[in-house]
């Protein structure tokens, strides 16, 4: 696409856009004087879609009228409600139903697949993560080296960008893999990092992990729903993600894994059981020996909460109404591409984009990095009506959500922060 710089354009393209009627579909915060703000932080929590109260009411509903009985009789009954969103969340990070389930908050589950896919062995016991990877994974991966007795300092391998770079090069992801092949036991990185915005490149890192004997694992939380992700292709052993972000499934939304189909019946690797994990045929008979489904749905423990299935159900319904991944990420790169190219013509040496600006390396998030930045540039957009995102020490994230921002929504967004340049 041609870009302009001239809210004409913008409104056009708007104009011509198939997926311009979604943005209706969700609620927008106000400003005080009741015009809607820019929103774009979808990558920090999404917007609600204004049927997931219908969608809980119907459940607090059948709670009211039907008790206990909702289990079987609720007008989605309760018991099997999971799997009314399995084939749903499948497609939207490219594995099968088997391969797929909704489950848990986040990092439990990363947790518990670590559990099962981080064995450490004295010769083969080494981490690969990002070196600026979200706090709760470096949290995480630190305590399960430490609960297995070996070394932080030894075991885990913190990737980092050449001097003066932001982003790491996939060929120096794939020589760190390689260089530490006999020792490595897993390659756990974000599908998409969430300070800077890049996207990795699965399926080039999952084959050279593969290639020396390790476990390839991702956590997905700033991609699913913004990438079109294709897990089962890639070969990737398991992934993790939380749902509040780009899936819109509301505040500490049920999340979700993915475990490849090669180890569905894996059933001798260990793993920590409970009940909803249960051979569902006999759940029921109480038996106290633990019987593992088969697939992603044998690392379930608890059964699941209701009210924020149907939260989640509302959203990945539009998801589907919308066309799925392919057709979202189409626009998706068009409206980011023209955040890019407008900020791009600012010319002003104090902001710069960190994301990467090759297409394929990003999702819909933007870095903006602000030079010798006290925090005041952010402050005055957000008082002009932006709701973007700010991390220390010097970066605004925004992400331009193709379900609900618009072109208009970008072009306003950079009008605001260039005036507040100058």
């Amino acid at each position: 696409m041609h870009f302009e710089s001239t809210e004409k354009f913008a409104q056009q393209t708007d104009e011509q856009d198939s997926l311009r009627h979604f943005r209706e579909k969700f609620y927008i915060p106000k400003q005080s004087n009741g015009e809607d703000v820019l929103y774009f932080t979808g990558n920090s929590l999404g917007l609600q879609p204004k049927t997931t109260r219908e969608y809980i009411e119907q459940e607090l509903k059948d709670w009211e009228t039907l008790g206990v009985e909702g289990h079987f009789h609720a007008k989605n009954p309760w018991m099997p409600y999971h799997e009314f969103l399995t084939e749903q969340m499948a497609n939207i990070v490219g594995g099968k139903p088997i391969e797929t389930v909704v489950m848990n908050s986040l990092t439990v589950n990363l947790h518990l697949l670590m559990v099962s896919f981080y064995r450490p062995t004295a010769e083969r016991y080494k981490i690969i993560i990002e070196g600026d990877a979200f706090p709760s994974d470096q949290y995480a991966i630190k305590s399960q080296i430490e609960f297995h007795k070996f070394d932080v300092e030894d075991a885990l391998i913190e990737l980092k960008p050449r001097e003066n770079e932001t982003i790491l090069r996939t060929e120096e992801i794939v020589k760190t893999i390689e260089e530490n092949g006999d020792s490595l036991a897993l390659v756990m990185l974000g599908g998409v990092n969430y300070y800077t915005g890049q996207a990795f490149d699965m399926r080039a890192i999952t084959e050279a992990g593969h290639k020396v004997g390790a476990i390839i694992g991702f956590d997905l939380a700033h991609a699913a729903g913004n990438l079109e992700l294709k897990l089962h292709d890639w070969n990737v052993d398991f992934a993790c993600w939380c749902s509040y972000k780009y899936l819109n499934s509301g505040p500490g939304g049920i999340a979700g894994i993915f475990v490849h189909e090669r180890h569905s019946e894996s059933f001798d690797l260990p793993r920590f059981a409970g009940w909803w994990g249960h051979d569902k045929e006999s759940r029921f008979l109480m038996d106290d020996e633990f019987v593992p489904m088969k697939g992603a749905e044998g690392w379930q423990l608890s059964n699941p909460p209701i009210f924020q299935l149907a939260a989640l159900k509302a959203s990945l319904d539009i998801f589907e109404e919308a066309g799925g991944m392919k057709h979202l990420t189409e626009k998706s790169r068009e409206l980011t591409s023209y955040m890019e190219f407008l900020l791009n013509e600012i010319h002003d040496e104090r902001i710069s984009i960190i994301t990467p600006s090759n297409p394929n390396e990003r999702g819909c998030q933007l870095s903006i990095r602000v030079k010798n930045s006290d925090k005041s540039l952010f402050e005055a957009i957000t008082e002009k009506g932006v709701i973007a995102d700010w991390r220390e020490p010097d970066v605004i994230r925004v992400a331009p959500v193709p379900l609900y921002n618009s072109f208009m929504d970008v072009y306003k967004f950079v009008e605001i922060l260039n005036n507040c340049l100058t």
